[in-house]
């Protein structure tokens, strides 16, 4: 591979957006690759590609080349180094020498939090949380993320969109012990297939697929998913109900639930309506009305972070204090919404205890008269897709 001027200050430009202007790295590379309609599948590869590799290994590459402040170009450098490339003899790359940045990378991992590149509190928490887990888990979040499809059932079957896909040029294959799951054999960008744009399939980890049937949903059932989102799982639940029955998706931010109505009707889904909770009079309305509710809560992410390297670094301990709070608040002041005799599917991104069992034992430790744990499901990165954690609730009267 040869370095090319232009894709290089791309990606320059896209790390001090993401570092320096603390924006979020998949908006800013979507924003890059618009600048320049003439690069190709390769160029435009390379620079999200390489921008998110620097992401994820921001602190390592810093550490090796002791860059100061805003200095992309040597972190570009020592990524370069690290990845065989060779150097052109540009201004900004003088004075790196390849020796010593491999010297120092060999001394960087001789220390956990250098050589995973992440920050000092974090590496404590996971320790903490997870003991002799945290390294193989840790480990795994620094892989580069698959990209998994769910074949959506209400228009395809699986074995139909991988054969439609394959005369699209986009190869995958189906994986065990996931009926609506195909994984790309190569990383391309999917949403421009015209497979796509006809609602066939929805870009969805394997992991995040076992939430929706998880609820035990049924066709004729009323379903209400709670922090719906741009709704990936609502429209899940819905191919499980056969677009029967009834699903309410409700959010606080109303733009993402406008995001979810055009998702749904590109596939084809019409037994949901969306509702803004814009107080807590929306869930009171809606008490003991739901035969299922699924409360897929805010947290912190940790269980993406190979999707999201960045956000390890705009997290912290505070921040993820506030989201277990909310969390919480959530449980105890939705939990309603179910009827008696109803379930309750709570479930994070996350794989901290504080934010999955544990807040449901908390959550029981309260309302145990009223609730009853009936199974629990932690999906671990070390398996290959994403982390999640979700909890079977029923309410007993």
């Amino acid at each position: 591979m040869r370095l090319h001027r232009p894709t290089s200050e791309a990606v320059v430009e896209s790390l001090d957006q993401i570092f320096t202007g603390k924006r979020y790295a998949d908006k800013v590379i979507e924003k890059v690759l618009k600048s320049n309609p003439k690069w190709g599948a390769r160029d435009r590869r390379f620079i999200a590609e390489t921008t998110y590799d620097i992401v994820r290994w921001y602190r390592l590459l810093r550490r090796i080349t002791e860059a100061k402040g805003d200095d992309f170009w040597k972190l570009l450098a020592a990524w370069c180094v690290l990845n065989n490339i060779d150097l052109p003899a540009w201004d900004e790359f003088k004075g790196l020498k390849r020796d010593i940045v491999l010297r120092e990378y060999k001394e960087a991992e001789k220390t956990r939090k250098i050589r995973e590149s992440i920050p000092d509190w974090l590496d404590e928490m996971g320790e903490n949380e997870l003991g002799k887990e945290w390294e193989r888990e840790l480990k795994s979040l620094n892989e580069e993320a698959q990209v998994v499809l769910r074949v959506n059932t209400l228009k395809i079957s699986k074995q139909e969109l991988q054969s439609k896909l394959e005369e699209e040029e986009v190869r995958t294959t189906p994986i065990v012990g996931f009926a609506d799951a195909l994984v790309l054999n190569e990383r391309q960008n999917v949403f421009g297939t015209p497979s796509f744009k006809d609602g066939l399939f929805e870009v969805q980890d394997a992991a995040s697929q076992f939430i929706a049937p998880f609820l035990r949903v049924e066709p004729s059932l009323r379903v209400i998913d709670a922090c719906a989102g741009a709704g990936g799982k609502t429209l899940h639940l819905a191919a499980l109900m056969n677009n029967k029955g009834r699903i309410i998706a409700m959010d606080v931010e109303g733009f993402k639930l406008e995001e979810l109505q055009k998702r749904a009707r590109r596939a084809g889904v019409n037994n949901m309506e969306t509702r803004v909770i814009e107080s807590s009079k929306t869930i009171k309305r809606l008490e003991n009305t739901a035969d299922r509710l699924l409360l897929d809560v805010p947290c912190s992410g940790l269980g993406v972070l190979r999707r999201n390297p960045d956000a390890k670094w705009k997290l912290s301990v505070e921040f993820i204090q506030k989201v277990k709070d909310l969390q919480q608040h959530i449980l105890e002041d939705y939990c309603m919404m179910v009827k008696p005799g109803g379930l309750i599917v709570y479930s994070t991104c996350s794989i901290l205890h504080t934010e999955n069992d544990l807040q449901v034992t908390k959550f029981l430790e309260k309302r145990g008269d009223q609730f009853s744990l009936v199974d629990q499901k932690h999906a671990m990165p070390s398996t290959g897709f994403d982390g999640f954690y979700m909890a079977l609730l029923k309410r007993e009267k």
